[in-house]
């Protein structure tokens, strides 16, 4: 999502108002599966670094980030209590770890492989590596953050190179987090004036069809199997709900992420080696539950739709300081209680439960015999 204050995100015409130690998984992976590598691509539901930070002195908007940096600066890092220590900033869009991270663990990794720049030039860590930028889409949305296909075009420019090796293709997964920036105003979009159904509907199917060839491109690359997200409910991230103080999802919002889900699976069929994973309702299931149906997930969260963290004035957003240095952001006591992290992305906790639905059919989905 655009990583600007929160004022400066406003809608598509349909569908949503929208150094420190580093955080490598360098270990050695699980023997017990077959998946000892992973190649991560995506925006910000899956960056863990690549976004640049900002230089000493330098202000977000002297910043050639353009704002997009926040995530390496307090209150994001890897710390799971606010009462803590001070958490280190790990380059992620979250309070400790994202999905990639729980992916990662599922394939017998400690964490998500190591940001594309923050590897040496011409190597691969045996754990793999992140190319999703936070901001990204399929279309240019944030000059920092480089689109999926030209996220892709960096891993194949590695694996032509040889810095990938065939061997190393061959026990890998990809993960494709498209997470919806593309239906920004932000998006450099030519020719999208969504005055009808029948534009947007068109607009999507484009979004989706570009998602679905580079998962295709992936797997002519020499990646055996692939996992590609659907649209969480986007209309119920607090950026959404604030409007109704936290307690009402934005149908409208939820909607344009449903018409993106039914194109998506119907471009990708019955498509060998690839899975998606249903993000749309592991999030549903949780934040926008009826009362009386509430999952054991969601049981464990205060208030579902609103955000530990949260900018105390209306055009603000998470970490915001004044030029004194003074907070212009308030924190909840205890993040494990809140789903939402910021104005759209989980916390530790709000992942930890999605990717618990979603776990076992992943593993179904990796234990299937490869098909040439």
């Amino acid at each position: 999502m655009k990583l600007l204050p929160a004022a400066a995100v406003c809608c598509l015409a349909l569908v949503f108002l929208f150094d420190a130690a580093l955080v490598e998984a360098r270990s050695t992976p699980s023997a017990q599966g077959q998946w000892s590598s992973m190649f991560v691509f995506g925006d910000d539901f899956a960056d863990n670094g690549n976004l640049p930070k900002l230089k000493r002195g330098q202000t977000p908007s002297e910043s050639i980030g353009e704002d997009t940096t926040r995530q390496w600066s307090y209150p994001y890092g890897s710390y799971l209590s606010s009462r803590g220590p001070t958490p280190v900033p790990t380059g992620r869009f979250s309070n400790y770890h994202i999905q990639s991270d729980f992916i990662a663990r599922i394939l017998g990794l400690t964490e998500a492989p190591p940001a594309y720049v923050l590897t040496p030039d011409q190597s691969c860590d045996p754990s793999g590596m992140t190319f999703a930028f936070g901001g990204a889409g399929v279309h240019t949305v944030s000059k920092s953050a480089p689109t999926l296909a030209a996220q892709v075009n960096m891993f194949a420019s590695l694996v032509n190179d040889g810095v990938i090796s065939k061997d190393q293709l061959r026990r890998s997964v990809a993960l494709v987090a498209i997470s919806g920036n593309d239906y920004l105003s932000g998006a450099d979009v030519e020719d999208a004036h969504l005055s009808s159904f029948s534009d947007m509907n068109t607009y999507i199917a484009g979004v989706t069809s570009e998602i679905v060839k580079n998962v295709e491109r992936l797997q002519k690359l020499g990646l055996r199997k692939v996992i590609v997200n659907n649209l969480h409910p986007m209309g119920c991230t607090p950026l959404q709900s604030s409007p109704s103080n936290y307690t009402t999802c934005d149908l409208l919002g939820n909607y344009g992420a449903a018409l993106h889900n039914n194109n998506l699976e119907r471009l990708m069929g019955r498509k060998n080696n690839a899975h998606i994973i249903d993000l749309y309702t592991a999030f549903t299931d949780i934040v926008n539950h009826a009362p009386r149906g509430l999952s054991d997930d969601a049981k464990k969260f205060n208030r579902n739709l609103a955000p530990c963290c949260v900018s105390a004035y209306d055009n603000g957003y998470c970490g915001q300081r004044s030029p004194s240095g003074e907070r212009l952001f308030e924190l909840c006591e205890n993040p494990d209680r809140y789903f939402y992290w910021d104005e759209m992305h989980p916390t530790n906790a709000g992942w930890k439960a999605v990717m618990n639905a979603l776990e076992e059919p992943l593993k179904e989905f990796l234990d299937r015999d490869y098909v040439p």
